[in-house]
């Protein structure tokens, strides 16, 4: 710990409470703690009693770091109506200066015991419960005593409500109710249970209250410091405060302590209102810009990513007509080189094929068959055949001419049918000339089957 920093007031009250609610002797330790948590009391209390204890948080903590208030600006505006008891009869005088010395040393001795009781127990109302759960009790005891005609308490904690306020820009009126306060009846059943009241504070301002009898209520009486001293600080209820947003920061720009009628307190929270609406609308005005300024950046963001993603798109249809286009050009090639493998193999079978074929018998040879044959192109084959011999040598005769066609049918000229002389799987011995019928003459056709 850096000992030449020195703390402020406020830093070394937070530390005694820090010190006082975990039982951390170490004072170094605490400053470090509290440091780290930028000097949020509540929440480097509960995170280190949760650390202590091993179990988990009382209640559900903030989502961010609760927003800070400005509690005592320079121009922060107080309106004080201490109302002590002035008797107006000589009797009433009399019993006065009577009962003074006994109400002095009453009062001292009640301050002096509940300062050495600071020493041997914790104030209750410093233990850290659940925020949450104060509020709610403090507003059904509220509305269980004085009646459900009331301006709208905010059901949250205080630091939501802050927080709420600020997101909202609207004004925040703070009531920290004092239960044993003489004028708190009075206040609660003639004042906030006024129409008028009621529907100024409604329209006007997001509404908090808590007891300060509740460690809720009592740790914001602390961050909300009242005007007079501590010895008087009982004739300093009802208290109300008024939190908005100026210069960025949450202020307390104005305080109402004491009693007051509800014509007045609506006349002081419109001055209030008046006072600041200025810095409310700067805001609006600023929050305006800045969201319009978002909207134009996130409006251009996202014709960037539409003009990226259309450009994308484009790469990636052209990529697929690259692609597409490459391979058609490979099945091209492939067919291509398949087609000459085919003539390669069509080549070397007719070359096979000629190396099996037959002598053509003599012309004298009477057991023979002479065969006329004529090919699409119009060239005209002649050819002897023994009629005892295979039809596969008229087909092997036609296949290995140059002229030939590749896949063919050959047919008899008359009568016409279909002369079966390929050799194929499910004929593989294909009959005679003399089985099949022929003559010693005959005229056939080759048709291309390829055509």
């Amino acid at each position: 710990m850096a000992e030449d920093v020195q703390l402020s007031s406020l830093q070394t009250d937070k530390l005694v409470q820090f010190q006082e609610l975990t039982g951390i002797e170490d004072i170094e330790r605490c400053r470090n703690i509290l440091e780290s948590h930028n000097w949020d009391l509540e929440v480097a209390t509960q995170v280190t009693l949760n650390m202590l204890e091993g179990s988990p948080s009382a209640y559900r903590p903030l989502p961010r770091t609760p927003p800070s208030v400005i509690a005592s600006p320079p121009d922060q505006r107080v309106f004080l109506a201490i109302s002590p008891y002035r008797p107006s009869t000589i009797l009433g005088w009399g019993y006065l200066f009577i009962s003074f010395p006994f109400q002095f040393m009453y009062s001292t001795f009640i301050r002096l015991a509940r300062f050495a009781l600071s020493f041997i127990r914790a104030d209750p109302r410093r233990i850290l419960t659940d925020p949450l759960r104060d509020v709610s009790i403090f507003i059904q005891n509220y509305e269980e005593k004085y009646g459900t005609v009331h301006p709208i308490f905010y059901r949250g904690t205080y630091y939501q409500a802050v927080n709420d306020a600020k997101q909202d820009l609207k004004f925040l009126l703070v009531y920290l109710h004092g239960d044993d306060h003489q004028d708190t009846d009075q206040f609660c059943s003639t004042v906030l249970s006024n129409p008028e009241v009621v529907n100024f504070v409604n329209t006007s301002f997001i509404f908090w209250g808590c007891s300060v009898n509740s460690p809720e209520g009592y740790r914001v009486s602390q961050t909300l410091p009242f005007t007079v001293s501590q010895a008087l600080r009982e004739n300093t209820y009802p208290f109300l405060a008024i939190i908005v947003l100026r210069d960025n920061r949450m202020t307390v720009v104005a305080r109402i302590e004491g009693q007051t009628d509800p014509s007045l307190l609506i006349e002081r929270l419109q001055l209030i209102m008046n006072d600041n609406e200025a810095s409310l609308i700067a805001a609006r005005h600023e929050r305006h810009e800045r969201s319009v300024t978002q909207s134009i950046r996130q409006q251009q963001d996202e014709a960037y990513q539409e003009s990226l993603r259309a450009d994308q798109e484009k790469e990636k249809k052209r990529r697929e007509e690259q692609e597409l286009k490459a391979q058609k050009e490979l099945e091209e090639r492939n067919k291509i080189i398949e087609e000459q493998k085919r003539k390669e193999e069509i080549q070397r079978r007719k070359i096979a094929l000629l190396d099996e074929m037959p002598s053509e018998p003599p012309e004298d040879n009477p057991h023979t068959v002479r065969l006329k044959i004529k090919l699409p192109t119009g060239t005209m084959l002649e050819r002897r055949f023994e009629q005892d011999q295979s039809l596969k040598f008229l087909y092997y005769f036609v296949f290995c001419h140059a002229e030939s066609p590749n896949s063919f049918q050959i047919v008899s000229n008359f009568p016409r049918r279909k002369v079966p002389c390929e050799p194929t799987e499910s004929n593989p011995d294909p009959p005679t000339f003399a089985e099949f019928g022929f003559g010693s003459s005959e005229m056939l056709l080759v048709h291309d089957l390829e055509a």
